[in-house]
């Protein structure tokens, strides 16, 4: 499995590099106001993702926290309850 493993990402990086040195033309965006950004496409692509990546984990980040204290309210009502069935017997 740990060879498998290896050869998966030694794959993995093969294309990617292969995606890398395909897309190295230049790019340049353009924002509001007259400014320009250039740069390789690569580097926009790789850029955007991460961004996206970013900001999907920061919108996951409340329902996690909040699933979080839910979960630890349920216990402490859990053992209360246990402590309460077993001073009655």
């Amino acid at each position: 499995m740990r060879y498998i493993s290896w050869l998966f990402q030694i794959f993995l990086f093969m294309v990617l590099l292969g995606f890398a040195l395909k897309n190295s033309q230049p790019v340049t965006l353009h924002y509001f106001f007259g400014y320009q950004w250039q740069s390789t496409l690569v580097i926009v692509l790789l850029l955007f993702f991460a961004v996206g990546a970013a900001l999907g984990i920061l919108a996951t980040l409340g329902i996690w926290f909040r699933q979080r204290r839910e979960l630890l309210r349920l216990k402490h009502e859990i053992s209360d309850l246990k402590k309460m069935n077993s001073s009655s017997l």
